[in-house]
């Protein structure tokens, strides 16, 4: 969202972000609404704002600056986007990310169905993002990749490495199978490092299981100019997710940054990483054919130069400006078409 108002900002479009932010903004052009909820998600935990306070906050931020569009990603998450479904103040473009199962989308899904009849325009990252919101809200979706600002990966300064190094990102949960990559260390050489970021709630067990392992480097949350310079410095990024991956972001920004990929064959993996040309791809779950995988990439130069060439390339495709036009289109569509009945009268923007 932040790299998407970037690209925006940059072709001359006044883009603000209204979000929940743990801490001061990270550019002045966030309106916080808030901290967040850690609330738990399709197998992972989802940071919300569902809080009284940050839906007037919200409120208040939509009729100081009278926006042309509002674009709410989960449009149907509890919190300031489902405020503004509700209330629609201005022309509404949706995006829905999340794949797999939703108890909210079954339990509650007439009310659902309606919100999301306010969305003038709904858009998916996925077909598996589209199947979840279409088998319970109905209607029609237009299809757009996750974009990545690639020059902010491709131009990293290294984070320095005195050995073949493995980087996994992602949180410590069995949907993002950590415990595969682990399990499929003894098999690797034992030159080999392992950096392992983010946390999550099976970290502590895993530092125990695999204590004594020199190898392995535990580096907790990471800022996101260290995460680039991990990515850029990686031989190999490893993803050996589970399931519920509706479309690998992350990578992307691996294969923008030059590191070759192994990862689970997941079809979300499988729409940006080609198998065979843009990574190894592994049935997952399988730690034999996850440390086959990892192993031929370390010790074959030519197949991991092959990979990182072919990735990088693909890369591309998914720009963050490219996506930004795309999106553009719609917002264009929308603002034009026949005037809304608005919530509230429109106010200029201040400032």
């Amino acid at each position: 969202m932040l790299g998407l108002a970037r690209a925006l900002r940059a072709k001359g479009h006044p883009t603000r972000v209204l979000a929940p932010s743990d801490g001061p903004p990270p550019d002045g052009w966030v309106t916080p609404l808030g901290n967040s909820i850690p609330t738990a998600a399709n197998g992972s935990v989802a940071p919300i704002a569902p809080d009284p306070s940050a839906q007037l906050r919200l409120i208040r931020a939509v009729r100081d600056e009278g926006f042309d569009v509002l674009h709410l990603h989960e449009p149907l998450a509890p919190g300031a986007t489902m405020t503004a479904c509700l209330l629609k103040p201005t022309p509404l473009v949706g995006t829905f990310h999340a794949a797999g199962t939703s108890a909210s989308y079954r339990y509650a899904s007439p009310i659902l169905k309606w919100m999301a009849s306010r969305l003038d325009v709904r858009t998916v990252v996925s077909a598996e993002a589209e199947a979840l919101a279409r088998d319970h809200l109905g209607g029609d979706y237009v299809h757009l990749f996750n974009g990545i600002e690639i020059d902010r990966f491709a131009k990293a300064d290294p984070w320095p490495t005195e050995a073949p190094t493995i980087f996994f990102l992602g949180r410590h949960e069995p949907r993002k199978g950590l415990d595969v990559l682990l399990a499929a260390l003894p098999a690797l050489p034992a030159d080999t490092q392992v950096w392992i970021g983010s946390d999550g709630p099976d970290t502590e067990r895993l530092k125990v299981q695999h204590a004594g392992d020199p190898r392995i480097h535990w580096l907790g949350r990471l800022s996101d100019e260290e995460k680039r310079r991990r990515l850029r410095a990686a031989d190999v990024f490893c993803a050996p997710s589970l399931r519920g991956e509706s479309f690998g972001v992350v990578l992307l920004e691996a294969m923008a940054s030059g590191a070759a990929i192994v990862a689970a064959d997941l079809s979300g993996y499988r729409l940006v990483a080609r198998p065979d040309r843009d990574g190894l791809l592994v049935p997952p779950g399988d730690v034999g054919a996850l440390a086959v995988a990892l192993n031929r990439v370390l010790a074959d130069r030519d197949l991991r130069e092959r990979l990182v060439a072919s990735g990088t390339e693909r890369a591309t495709e998914f720009s963050m400006d490219t996506l930004a036009d795309r999106y553009l289109e719609l917002y264009a569509q929308v603002t034009t078409a026949k005037p809304q009945a608005r919530g509230w009268r429109r106010l200029r923007p201040r400032g």
